[in-house]
């Protein structure tokens, strides 16, 4: 009889035979960087094909085309691609949101990667439409989202380990950066730096290969062409020039913060007036249209007029409308519910700034300055990863389009400055905004993972002293005579929590002659801190901060407050202390405690 899942069955025969998963992550890689470069492909042909129905033309560089449109068709049809966008999120999307960037890495930091196929399926339709019809968004983050959704879909397939499955979710994320920007070490990088979140071996050569194959498969299909047409060889006049270029990182920082506060702004504005879903979009796309009437260059990417600034051909009061103009369109398009990425649009008004800066920074000195273009491609990478939260992929990514050492540090410089200032300003990255908005925290990435998995009802033990409430003094002196820990729990007949009494607690409550009426419920502490036998061990480890105690009481469930264990400081920080040793044997892609047991039995044996 055949298998019911051929290729999962083949794959067990091949670990037995191989014996090693970092052979068998190599070879899936290759699989996933296919699917993914394959997957940016037929993404770019979804988007030029609603975009052919929206616009008729199905160009990947409209802005000549959109020019010659009339005003009704360029308002038009943003605002009717809107409201299908809205139908089709409200009742066909899981989730009713678009998905993008922020849900990989809540997925690898928080679901041990693992993610929807429906909803990563849905959220690439969306994308494609949105930016089809003509919204203010990047296709990265989308392109992305489907390598990240390949390469989760291929572990659960294929029954994976937690651990092996987020590696291939970074496999997933890499191969759709070099994709998209043709760019292999940049996505190599990406994938490392912003999802996986370490650049442990275990992950990285996978991750390389998956990148390598993605790049592959993009020049195959499209040749070897950067992302951005440069006109030029950029080089650096003069050394003079940093301090400039540190300037433009401030600049940066101050575009990357007004962006990112305008987009959730218009967000909160939306749910303030309680728009509906269905229709939010298509007010998005009205304001779109409208802008587009006289800045037709914020329809959609933008990546002709980024192009045109880096060739120095726009002047310099248009570039610092346009500034203004995509801030305002993406914001709109992003903050009513219309799919896509903040990728491009923070090229795009990173390409407007640096442009801008470096026509008013060449005017004093001429003769040392590189160029507005060469500020120009600065200031795309300094806004950009100021708003990703990637300023080492930025500024890859820049350099494997220009290969140019000096600029690179230049760049560097600003990336490094507007990066900086961001995050001192905002707090956060785009992302992580994202996320924090969500109520969802990934400060302490996989660690947190690993701390929600282990449970305190794992922990507790039931070796604890109890009484009654109605128990004399002199019971409660006995009972303390066998208290392992130096604390009694008075409990009720239920086996409910009434308080604790401590050593200390007796003392204070004890009459000097030792003679008294008082019952144990008079000595006890009430309103003791408890905690449930499912909360996890950061909850546990707070609460036993916050209380100062360093044994507290375990509860079946918060209501009832009925005792079934206690759960001590020790263990707790046992417990936290093999987490941390787990998640670093992860990231070098060690084997974990149980597999080495079984490992040296084999040995021994």
């Amino acid at each position: 009889m055949l298998p019911r899942r051929p290729v999962r069955y083949l794959l067990v025969r091949v670990r037995r035979f191989v014996r090693n998963d970092q052979l068998i992550l190599a070879l899936l890689a290759v699989v996933i960087g296919t699917g993914a470069g394959v997957g940016e492909i037929a993404f770019r042909y979804l988007l030029q094909g609603v975009q052919f129905a929206a616009f008729g033309s199905s160009a990947q560089r409209i802005l000549l085309w959109v020019e010659t449109l009339p005003w009704w068709h360029i308002v038009l049809a943003p605002t009717l691609g809107g409201l299908a966008i809205g139908l089709f999120i409200r009742y066909l999307m899981p989730g009713g949101r678009p998905r993008g960037v922020a849900d990989v890495i809540e997925a690898a930091a928080l679901r041990d990667g693992r993610m929807s196929v429906r909803a990563g399926l849905g959220a690439a339709i969306v994308s494609a439409g949105s930016l089809g019809v003509g919204a203010s968004t990047g296709r990265e983050g989308p392109v992305v989202h489907i390598g990240a959704t390949i390469g989760a879909w291929l572990a659960k397939y294929l029954g994976l380990s937690s651990r092996m499955t987020r590696t291939l979710l970074g496999c997933g994320v890499a191969a759709a950066v070099a994709a998209s920007f043709n760019a292999p070490i940049a996505g190599v990088f990406f994938a490392l730096e912003v999802v996986i979140g370490h650049y442990g071996l275990g992950a990285f050569a996978p991750v390389v290969l998956a990148s390598v194959t993605g790049t592959i498969i993009s020049r195959l299909h499209y040749g070897d062409f950067p992302a951005f047409v440069l006109p030029a060889e950029f080089s650096i006049e003069s050394f003079w020039e940093f301090p400039a270029f540190a300037i433009l990182g401030i600049v940066s920082a101050v575009v990357a913060v007004a962006f990112m506060r305008a987009t959730f702004g218009v967000e909160d504005l939306v749910k303030r007036l309680a728009i509906p879903r269905v229709i939010s979009p298509a007010i998005g796309g009205l304001i779109v249209g409208v802008i587009a009437i006289w800045f037709p260059q914020v329809i959609g990417v933008g990546y002709e007029a980024t192009d045109q600034a880096l060739r120095e051909a726009l002047p310099i009061w248009l570039l610092l409308v346009l500034i203004v103009a995509k801030i305002v369109a993406t914001s709109v398009s992003l903050g009513c519910g219309f799919g896509g990425g903040v990728f491009s649009p923070s090229l795009f008004l990173g390409a407007m700034t640096g442009g801008a800066f470096g026509y008013i920074a060449s005017l004093p000195f001429p003769e040392l300055s590189s160029g507005a273009g060469a500020y120009t491609l600065v200031g795309m990478g300094a806004v950009a990863g100021a708003v990703l939260g990637a300023p080492i992929s930025t500024i890859l990514i820049m350099f494997e389009m220009t290969s140019d050492y000096g600029l690179t540090i230049a760049m560097m410089v600003a990336v490094v400055i507007a990066s900086v200032l961001t995050e001192q300003v905002g707090g956060r990255s785009f992302f992580q905004a994202q996320l924090d908005r969500r109520g969802i925290n990934i400060s302490g990435g996989r660690e947190t993972t690993l701390l929600a998995e282990i449970k305190v009802g794992d922990l507790m033990k039931h070796d604890f002293a109890r009484i009654r409430p109605e128990a004399s003094f002199e019971d409660l002196r006995e009972e303390f005579h066998t208290a392992r820990y130096g604390e009694v729990f008075v409990m009720g007949r239920r086996g409910d929590l009434v308080g604790v009494v401590t050593l200390a607690d007796l003392a204070h409550a004890e009459p000097a002659d030792g003679k008294t009426n008082c019952s144990a419920a008079d000595a006890c502490r009430a309103n003791q801190p408890v905690l449930a036998a499912g909360d996890g061990l950061a909850k546990a480890m707070d609460l036993m901060d916050k209380a100062g105690e360093s044994h507290i009481p375990v509860v079946d469930d918060h209501e009832s407050r009925c005792v079934v264990g206690v759960v001590h400081e020790h263990d707790i920080m046992l417990a936290y202390h093999r987490a941390l040793m787990r998640a670093r044997a992860e990231e070098r892609g060690e084997p974990d405690d149980k597999r080495r047991a079984k490992r040296r039995a084999k040995k021994q044996a």
